[in-house]
């Protein structure tokens, strides 16, 4: 004999049996990488270039002085004016011995696109660095911008989809549209590839949302 449930009574029936395949079969493939909040004594370590460095901008502006007053976590900023991939991959051994992070910030790339080196082995460099700063501890991926005069000129900087790439491959969470949000702006860049200090503080500001918001920090 069929069984005639109430409206409400079987919506709630199917939803705990949706519910339940869920916990069954896991996460969806939707679903955020899970973040372990840093202990309030753990450090982050800034691996980039001069957007890192905060080229253009007053000595204890750069955004990771900024992320640092933000977060109240120690922040090292490991940023060198005019590095590549290559050159972010040589130094990250030693950053992460020296400096043990509960959290590695990887904006590396531009200078590569600038220099029109070859995209493949741009995007295997960027690859090698999040999976060694991944078997460490903690990482997440920064995108940089697709660096086009034309967009620069209409205030329409894109995300490089070499970033989405490397990402989805190794695994790790991905801040967009941080760069490209700053340095589509006239008013908050110093040059065409720099931000001012205004734009340095906007992007901490908004990347210790996206932490805070993944629960990596408190």
């Amino acid at each position: 004999m069929a069984v005639h449930l109430h409206p409400l009574r079987r919506h709630l029936v199917f939803g705990s049996l949706a519910s339940a395949l869920l916990l069954a079969t896991g996460c969806s493939k939707t679903a955020r990488p899970t973040a372990k909040t840093l202990a309030r004594e753990a450090t982050l370590l800034c691996l980039g270039d001069s957007l890192t460095f905060g080229l253009g901008t007053a000595s204890g502006s750069s955004y990771p002085q900024v992320l640092e007053r933000l977060t109240g976590h120690v922040v090292q900023n490991a940023g060198i004016n005019g590095d590549t991939t290559a050159g972010a991959l040589a130094r990250l051994p030693g950053l992460l011995q020296g400096n043990a992070p509960g959290l590695v910030l990887v904006s590396i790339g531009g200078n590569d696109f600038l220099r029109s080196m070859p995209l493949e082995g741009t995007r295997n460099t960027l690859k090698q660095i999040v999976q060694m700063a991944v078997a460490n501890t903690q990482t997440v991926l920064i995108a940089q911008p697709r660096p086009v005069l034309m967009a620069l000129a209409t205030g329409s900087l894109k995300d490089h989809e070499v970033y989405a790439e490397v990402a989805a491959e190794a695994g790790v969470p991905l801040f967009a549209d941080g760069w490209s949000y700053v340095l589509s702006r006239p008013e908050l860049r110093s040059d065409h590839v720099h931000a001012n200090t205004e734009g340095y503080r906007i992007f901490a500001e908004r990347l210790a949302e996206w932490l805070r918001e993944r629960k990596y920090v408190a």
